[in-house]
């Protein structure tokens, strides 16, 4: 029946480097500047020519992880203000305003033309402004 081996780390004991040779050897990657390409050119100027060599442009820069708070948020928003500055084209008594490439119309600003607006949804205070200008308010997916 075999008996159970020791650990090297207590056969060790009070021998100071525990067999690693010199106090400055058994540690992390620091002591070597770290694992891999690290410090290949990122921060300075060392190996950098050699680096876009064998990998290109994509290894410097960030590639990360998406803020998981920021995900599925809509964001393209207009305000009336805007809409109401960059009017260009009239058909009969409207002038029309294509915002189908943005998620919603907000209430900011003031009307003075009639409009006829396309958009995927608008804040209540947009379409009050809307109406009141005697215009139209059109929701498209």
């Amino acid at each position: 029946m075999p008996t159970n081996k020791r650990k090297k780390n207590t056969r060790m004991r009070a021998k100071t480097t525990h067999g690693y040779g010199s106090m400055k050897k058994h540690r992390g990657a620091g002591n070597r500047g770290g694992r891999g390409n690290a410090g290949t050119g990122k921060r300075a100027d060392q190996k950098k020519p050699t680096i876009l060599k064998e990998f290109g442009l994509a290894y410097f820069g960030k590639k990360g992880f998406k803020n998981q708070r920021r995900v599925g948020k809509k964001n393209l928003v207009l305000n009336l203000d805007y809409v109401n500055d960059n009017l260009s084209e009239k058909v009969g008594e409207f002038y029309i305003f294509d915002a189908s490439k943005y998620d919603k119309i907000l209430g900011t600003g003031n009307i003075t033309k009639k409009l006829k607006i396309k958009c995927k949804s608008f804040s209540k205070t947009a379409l009050e402004k809307i109406k009141k200008a005697g215009g139209e308010a059109e929701i498209c997916s």
